[in-house]
């Protein structure tokens, strides 16, 4: 829960959640304030990780100050200031329960506050374990292979501070904001966060930018080293890269589609079955003025469905989709609307920008079914 008119980007949830000034990076409001209130589940502990407090000093931090409080026992941390620092980048509490409060008064300068957290079921927002694929592990004096690593991202992710270089079939520039990375990966949900399992391999040339679970990534040049994200087990030492299989598509079927007659007379079948993303020419569309319009594929048996990749159509007309629904089947008659990790509605997936890029979004969690819709 947040309140004031100091708040900017928050996203809390009962295991993690991400949390800053209003205007961060930039300079924070004068005459603001904003209270959140961290709630975790019962019988678990609040870790907190600062990830930036840089307010203007003052003595006491009278003017501008960050304040965490335990509601249940009275117990105080702060106030902070940029001349009164946390000691530590990482607080461990022992209460499940704790209001921060910023507030601020005139001042010119101070990017203001960014916060994340985790319960102590979780290890919080930095390495927790590091392994060895090749090299030393097996002896050799050579230098490792590859360096594994497990990390634990809290929700809200998605709209922190920072760039990304990469996309999940390359990898990731080693400056990536990692977590953010994580999500443009579809290896967690912004939503939720999670764990995620990571390994630092040798870097490439060039870094493609790409559009990915609402996140645009950069075109970067040559890093020494590259993030590569991976899914399952969260040991990447025994891991081969992430699954990128793409599933045959069977049959095709749509609620309507576009017979266009060009300027020659001569007619054009937009028909379903020319939604395949491999094909070249004109797509698949709808009948102009459709309403509810959609496009079902079969694949043939039930298949585990890890994530979608969309693309205009590209041929002489300027056509995309900017947004959609998923529906999932396993016999073609009753359907389920896809929901992602909150459960609560019917998930919006973010489409296309133009008729050219392609753009990926992730299932988290995946759906079996046969029939997409």
């Amino acid at each position: 829960v947040s309140a004031g008119n100091g708040c900017g980007h928050t996203l809390l949830t009962p295991h993690s959640g991400t949390l800053s000034s209003k205007n961060y990076p930039g300079t924070y409001p004068n005459h603001t304030m904003c209270c959140w209130r961290l709630q975790a589940p019962p019988g678990t502990s609040l870790l907190l990780a600062f990830g930036d407090v840089d307010l203007e000093p003052s003595e006491h931090c009278a003017h501008s100050s960050l304040l965490l409080a335990d509601p249940q026992t009275g117990t105080a941390y702060g106030p902070y200031c940029r001349n009164s620092v946390p000691s530590t980048p990482l607080l461990v509490t022992n209460t499940s329960t704790v209001t921060v409060l910023f507030n601020s008064t005139s001042h010119r300068s101070g990017r203001g506050l960014l916060l994340s957290y985790a319960t102590s079921q979780h290890p919080g927002t930095h390495y927790t374990q590091e392994h060895v694929r090749g090299g030393w592990m097996a002896g050799n004096p050579d230098p490792p292979l590859t360096v594994c690593f497990s990390v634990y991202c809290p929700a809200g992710c998605k709209d922190i501070h920072g760039d990304i270089w990469g996309n999940p079939s390359q990898g990731y520039r080693d400056t990536s904001v990692l977590c953010k990375a994580a999500v443009h990966a579809g290896v967690i949900a912004d939503e939720l966060g999670g764990q995620v399992t990571l390994s630092r391999e040798k870097g490439i040339t060039l870094y493609e930018s790409a559009f990915a679970n609402g996140l645009h990534s950069k075109r970067g040049s040559l890093s020494e080293k590259r993030l590569v994200f991976h899914k399952g087990f969260p040991v990447c030492c025994l891991l081969s890269p992430a699954c990128d299989d793409v599933l045959e598509v069977v049959a095709f079927n749509a609620s309507s589609w576009w017979h266009e007659v060009d300027a020659l007379g001569q007619d054009r079948a937009w028909v379903a079955e020319r939604a395949a993303l491999s094909t070249t020419g004109h797509s698949w569309a709808a009948q102009p003025g459709a309403k509810a319009a959609w496009l079902e594929l079969d694949l043939g048996t039930r298949r585990n469905v890890t994530g979608i990749i969309t693309k205009g159509s590209s041929e002489q007309h300027d056509y995309y989709v900017t947004s959609y629904h998923v529906s999932s089947s396993r016999d073609g008659k009753n359907w389920r609307p896809y929901r992602g990790s909150s459960g609560q509605e019917d998930k919006v997936f973010e489409g296309n920008a133009d008729s050219q890029g392609e753009v990926s979004n992730a299932f988290i969690p995946p759906m079996v079914a046969r029939y997409i819709r």
